[in-house]
């Protein structure tokens, strides 16, 4: 019981106090690869919301103010301070989410290209300046802040995903309430102490633990909440979407995927093994835009079969703080007996396992949440395995036989997130490029791999129309306003005058 009282207990950030909610409860931060408790977490309810709302909404009126260069090179320090403690973050993701060091390390690095390029639009921030179809007139737009953002981010990508959505909003003028996923707080912490060192004033940034249902609904709900960007399952986006919809409230949503890798007859197949390895079992299959189904050209199935079989099994589990681990753990319990669902449900389907299909628990892999890297083949395209998002380390080979049924079997999904064709045919590429119906296309590359300069997100039942990253993002933070300059002296009638 002396160790328990010992353990950290990560608290909400409110007005640029670190608070304890009153009678708040708490949850274990568990460390996926050995179920140790890295500390815990509070769980804050709708007061603590409304709290940290009403400091952000407060803030927003000097915030607004700063001149944006002055707001990017906010964002320049959080980058600095970002890249010198580049290490210890991905080792502090890797002990709470689990993906092995190297994913780790990357994940850090979006956060710090996302702080330098937008930290770069606090001199743009562009707008346009049009001619004027009446004389001694002009004419233009700026772009506005939203006011107060709410952001929703997932454990798969706790400090890129947030950093994603939180740096435009900031650079824009606004100010951010962040609820982050339960299962990750101390990346939620280590983010949020870094922008306190590089100077964010008070109620900027406020930082709220606590559940979907009591934090995530009172953000979505609250009148004072300009915008939500949330990322996570289409289930609960759609249940935002609907609650968001009926307040008229901007919504950014970028849910689930299930993407496909196309191999065409003419492929180089030692790169198209390469890019299915890391695509698929890459964070263990937890990313949203993981390849879990390859579409395959009926003549070179067999061999691609084989070097997919023969690579898979040279994979190794474990702990991602060993450096020559492969795969790490899910994140969970729950996400672990989910996967071996769908796996049992695919043999039942009628699929064929070629690896896999089981829950690793042998030695020190019985203290975490393990899943070996499964493969399926004799997939048909309308099998659930080959329909629905599974986010595990589960890959289904469907055999097509030729490029146009390729395309036909890769759309035909709920979802339009990632797609990829290994090709050495040029005019395939262009015509891939353009019907594959997916908000990313990946031409001789895997399904993963999106760079932060780029519109991020996806069509269908994977998004509603924003976009993540880019200067795409900022159309989800920012309002357009036009103005129209008359120093004529006289009254001009656009569309009447000058006809």
């Amino acid at each position: 019981m002396g160790k328990r009282e010992q353990i950290f207990t990560y608290r909400n950030y409110i007005n640029g106090e670190w608070v304890v909610p009153d009678n708040a409860s708490v949850a274990d931060n568990i460390n996926p690869a050995n179920g140790e408790v890295l500390g815990q977490v509070v769980q804050s309810t709708t007061k603590d919301v409304h709290a940290a709302v009403k400091a952000a909404k407060e803030a927003q009126k000097n915030w607004r103010l700063v001149p944006a260069p002055e707001r990017g090179e906010l964002l320049y320090a959080i980058g600095q301070l970002l890249k010198e403690r580049k290490e210890h973050l991905a080792r502090t993701l890797t002990q709470e989410m689990g993906k092995v060091l190297t994913e780790a390390r990357g994940e850090v690095q979006e956060a710090i290209d996302m702080a330098f390029y937008m930290a770069g639009e606090g001199r743009r921030l562009a707008g346009q300046t049009v001619p004027a179809e009446m004389p001694n007139k002009h004419a233009m737009s700026v772009r506005s802040p939203v006011g107060v953002v709410g952001i929703i981010t997932p454990w798969n990508f706790p400090i890129a995903i947030a950093t994603w959505k939180m740096f435009p909003a900031l650079v824009a003028g606004n100010t951010v309430v962040w609820k982050p996923a339960t299962d990750t707080p101390a990346m939620a912490y280590e983010t949020v102490k870094i922008l306190e060192e590089a100077g964010v004033p008070k109620g900027v940034v406020n930082l709220v633990y606590g559940s979907g249902a009591a934090v995530g609904d009172a953000l979505v709900e609250h009148p004072d909440v300009n915008v939500i960007s949330f990322t996570g399952s289409t289930e609960v986006g759609k249940h935002i979407a609907g609650k968001a919809g009926s307040l008229l409230k901007k919504v950014s949503l970028e849910m689930g995927g299930k993407n496909a890798i196309i191999v065409m007859d003419d492929a180089d197949l030692n790169l198209a093994v390469d890019g299915i390895i890391w695509s698929a079992f890459g964070t263990s299959g937890q990313r949203c835009t993981a390849c879990s189904r390859v579409i395959v050209h009926r003549h070179i199935r067999d061999e691609l079969e084989e070097r997919l079989l023969e690579r898979t099994k040279q994979l190794t589990l474990g702990n991602g703080l060993d450096e020559t681990v492969d795969v790490g753990p899910v994140i969970t319990q729950f996400a672990l007996q989910r996967i071996h669902e769908y796996v049992k449900i695919g043999i039942l389907e009628g699929a064929n396992p070629l690896c896999g299909g089981k829950i690793a628990n042998d030695g020190e892999l019985s203290k975490g949440y393990y899943y070996q890297p499964t493969i399926f083949t004799d997939v048909n395209p309308s099998m659930r395995i080959a329909q629905e998002e599974i986010f595990g380390p589960v890959l289904s080979i469907i055999p097509v036989e030729s490029f146009d049924e390729a395309i036909q079997v890769n759309n035909n999904v709920a979802y339009g997130l990632s797609s990829a064709i290994f090709t050495q045919d040029v005019n395939r590429v262009f015509k891939a490029m353009r019907d594959l119906d997916s908000g990313l296309v990946y031409i001789n590359a895997g399904t993963i791999g999106a760079e932060i300069h780029l519109p991020f997100g996806g069509i269908k039942q994977t998004g509603n129309g924003h976009r993540d990253s880019g200067l795409a993002s900022l159309d989800v933070f920012t309002e357009w306003k036009s103005i129209y300059v008359d120093y004529s002296g006289k009254l001009q009638r656009a569309q009447i005058d000058n006809r």
